[in-house]
């Protein structure tokens, strides 16, 4: 799957890129049919713990998905999000399967 991944008034580094690229790509097993995935990170400007936001907006054909966490740390913020979007595509899929 493609993943384009974008940080906002911050520069990522390989290895957060390389983790949110293996998480997402692990997607796949749930739904095959996973066109790209758009990342956003971004910093607050706040004294709270929890000011990293992390937000994904997975492509399927027909349809897309949009999960949005804000966490101490954007490794888990991608853990967070990834559990969310497996949960919705195999909702997805159950609803596919039914049609048929």
């Amino acid at each position: 799957m493609k993943v384009i991944t974008q940080s906002v008034n911050f520069n990522a580094d390989k290895k957060l890129i390389d983790f949110i690229q293996k998480r997402m790509d692990k997607l796949d097993m749930f739904y095959d049919k996973v066109i790209q995935s758009d990342v956003f990170l971004k910093v607050e400007n706040t004294s709270d713990k929890e000011n990293k936001i992390f937000e994904a907006k997975l492509s399927v054909p027909g349809d897309s998905f949009v999960v949005k966490k804000q966490c101490k740390s954007f490794e888990e913020g991608v853990d967070m999000a990834a559990a969310s979007l497996e949960r919705q595509l195999k909702k997805r899929k159950e609803k596919l399967r039914a049609h048929l």
